[in-house]
């Protein structure tokens, strides 16, 4: 991964996984986020056409359409899905405690690239919607409903704890053509200081089928 994904990942992570915290980005990271995500969903094709002597072109793919709902049965989660994007502030939009988030410039879940969804934990009035997201094992389904009545569905393949300040961008945001899903939240200690988790869960989820 370039430089440039890393960091685009990073701003990205740091912002959106605080709970109830809002964190400015730096302008370079914010410029950076949509030719990363762009760079993600083009699918391109350098393979010579039979004795013409050029490239082909790309096969069309059928469009995608918003994510609207997210369900996850292994731990009893059913929530609507909302984008998020940048404030005019340039922080990151965070989702509203009972609902979940989808990174709007990033693929949308079914799409090529890796798709990134995060919710809060839990919050001074409980559980919220990923609160139980480290107990997801591999082969639990994931599936997210979108706009038009379709569906993606993925299997967990594997799941890891890291401290924010040690994200692993390489593994999350991959160089891949594979439809792939990434679900975060908070977790660890949390610090009552900074009022925020110590620690990022991360699960790594394949389209199925």
């Amino acid at each position: 991964m370039s430089r440039l994904a890393a960091g685009a990942v990073s701003a990205l992570l740091g912002a959106l996984i605080g709970v109830g915290v809002l964190v400015v980005l730096e302008r370079s990271r914010t410029e950076a986020i949509a030719p990363v995500a762009a760079a993600a969903t083009e699918i391109t094709s350098t393979a010579p056409d039979a004795g013409a002597g050029e490239a082909s072109s790309p096969e069309p793919r059928e469009p995608v359409a918003d994510p609207v709902r997210v369900v996850i049965p292994a731990i009893d989660v059913d929530a609507d899905l909302v984008a998020v994007g940048l404030n005019p502030d340039q922080s990151m939009e965070v989702p509203d405690f009972g609902e979940a988030g989808w990174y709007e410039p990033g693929p949308r879940p079914g799409e090529p690239g890796p798709a990134v969804i995060a919710a809060h934990v839990d919050s001074v009035a409980g559980p919220d919607v990923f609160y139980r997201l480290r107990e997801l094992e591999p082969g639990d389904e994931i599936t997210v409903e979108h706009a038009d009545g379709a569906r993606s569905t993925f299997a967990v393949r594997d799941a890891e704890q890291q401290d924010k300040d040690d994200l692993p961008v390489e593994r999350i945001w991959n160089d891949t053509d594979d439809s792939v899903l990434r679900l975060i939240t908070c977790g660890g200690e949390f610090d009552r200081q900074r009022r925020s988790y110590e620690s990022n869960v991360i699960v790594y989820a394949d389209a199925r089928g």
